[in-house]
């Protein structure tokens, strides 16, 4: 399938720039695809970058985030969008505010896909900018797991069925088993999420926003609002365990989606578990740590670069894999834990 786009260099310069790690996922990607998938993703951060913005009233994001999603459809008013963004406040050394006004290049790029592409990126682009519109007009409350979970899902979840569209249009083993792949894809992406809660929970409070379902600080004898009172750190620090309990849980189907992917396709393979692996890394990093309640967690480069030799030369092995994700997530009761998830999935 062709995937020749123009100014791909212009394109994979502001995926750099954007994201390093899903830079190097993607980047590893079988041309094509990996073009196809790059601009899936800055098209994403455009939606994105309206969302998060911290000088932009949600009343305000709601009709910012329509005219985005009205412009995917109808490219010839890239024009009038980049017209309404100059008047967004410009964050320097934001690379969400750069890619966003690459709009008309990245749009250019996406005519340039072929048909089953543009509208497989299109749509699922689409609905993801939509949810974050209701979300926006909804408010920043987070009540429960289930609503956290649909966030998520509109966020992140969708995001998985894209990749997963574009893997099938690519690749006939993976079509053969996009059925089984689908519901893996949603969890995958809630995994990714669930740890962006984690490392942006102190971020998102400043900025008016807490994804902390209510009912997971209730259950822990604190309200949200005292989450970041050091007078209550430790009943704070259980709701981030259980958060972290969460996020294991989805991660499990990631692994679960990894292994359904044919060894024989082992760059695919390694685009998807990096990010997984990054993911359980960064649990193992906040597990037990207060930092989480002040700063946004990282994990060093060393680590990335380890598990990315790891994989690369071990990955094509399910059995590795599992071993080595069980590894990574920490030890002690959190391992253990982690152990019985994977019995209950293979046992599943």
């Amino acid at each position: 399938m062709d995937g020749n786009i123009a100014r791909p260099d212009r394109v994979l310069t502001l995926l750099r720039a954007a994201s390093r790690t899903f830079a190097v996922s993607i980047e590893g990607l079988p041309s094509g695809l990996r073009e196809q998938l790059a601009v899936a993703y800055l098209l994403l951060r455009v939606s994105d970058y309206l969302e998060d913005h911290e000088e932009i009233s949600p009343a305000a994001k709601v009709p910012l985030l329509e005219l985005w999603n009205e412009t995917l459809g109808h490219p010839e008013m890239v024009d009038r969008f980049l017209s309404v963004l100059a008047g967004v406040p410009y964050r320097e050394n934001d690379p969400e505010a750069l890619v966003a006004r690459e709009s008309a290049t990245l749009l250019d790029a996406l005519a340039r896909f072929p048909l089953p592409v543009m509208r497989t990126i299109t749509a699922h682009v689409s609905t993801t900018t939509c949810g974050m519109a209701r979300w926006q007009a909804r408010g920043p409350r987070v009540e429960t797991e289930c609503e956290l979970d649909d966030y998520m899902h509109h966020v992140a979840g969708i995001v998985g069925y894209l990749v997963t569209d574009l893997f099938a249009l690519h690749f006939d083993a993976i079509e053969r088993r996009r059925d089984r792949l689908m519901p893996l894809a949603r969890e995958f992406g809630l995994a990714l999420q669930t740890v962006n809660v984690l490392r942006g929970l102190r971020k998102d409070y400043e900025r008016g926003w807490i994804f902390v379902p209510r009912t997971f600080c209730t259950a822990n004898g604190i309200s949200r609002e005292d989450l970041f009172r050091a007078s209550e750190r430790g009943r704070a620090m259980q709701v981030v365990a259980d958060l972290i309990s969460k996020a294991e849980h989805h991660l499990q189907s990631g692994l679960a989606y990894v292994h359904l992917i044919p060894r024989r396709l082992h760059r695919v393979r390694l685009a998807c578990m990096w990010p997984l692996l990054f993911a359980a890394k960064t649990l193992a990093v906040s597990r037990d740590n207060p930092a989480v309640l002040s700063a946004e967690v990282k994990i060093g480069r060393p680590s990335v670069k380890q598990i990315i030799r790891d994989t690369t030369l071990f990955g094509w092995s399910n059995r590795w894999l599992e071993h080595y994700a069980t590894r990574l997530i920490g030890n002690g009761s959190a391992q253990v834990r982690w152990d019985r998830l994977a019995e209950g999935r293979r046992a599943g």
